[in-house]
């Protein structure tokens, strides 16, 4: 799974996601692409579980590109734990999504298995996510 391999800080505020993505926002190294469509936090298990089940749908053939990355930890106190005495330790990582973003993109396979690859993708993602073709 994604994680960074070190952070400048440990912990870090929840936050806000609003507006559109600014960037990664056209596709940039393949020919077919999975967009988001609305703001969410995706965890580092639900990116692996789309990129498995695109690359497998592919046969390992093509390309596939990963363009976000879970670098936001996520803490949680342990369950039964009485409030207060500070923040939870980190237990996992997510990316924050703003709508318009290109999650995955993928080259080298042909209109059809594309599009299903990604909808085999887009199932195990929390979003909703559109699929784009690069207009050329």
């Amino acid at each position: 799974m994604l994680s960074p391999k070190r952070t400048k800080f440990r912990k870090q505020h929840k936050g806000r996601i609003h507006g559109p993505a600014k960037a990664g926002t056209s596709l940039n190294f393949g020919a077919y692409g999975l967009k988001a469509m609305e703001p969410e936090r995706l965890n580092a298990r639900e990116i692996e579980a789309a990129r498995r089940a695109i690359t497998r749908h592919m046969k390992r053939a093509g390309r596939v590109w990963i363009r976000i990355f879970p670098d936001v930890p996520v803490s949680k106190k342990p369950a039964e734990v009485r409030m207060g005495s500070g923040k939870g330790a980190p237990e996992f990582w997510v990316a924050k999504v703003k709508p318009g973003r290109i999650l995955f993109e993928i080259d080298g396979v042909d209109l059809p298995t594309a599009k299903e690859a990604m909808r085999l993708g887009q199932a195990k993602l929390s979003i909703a996510t559109k699929f784009i073709a690069r207009s050329n």
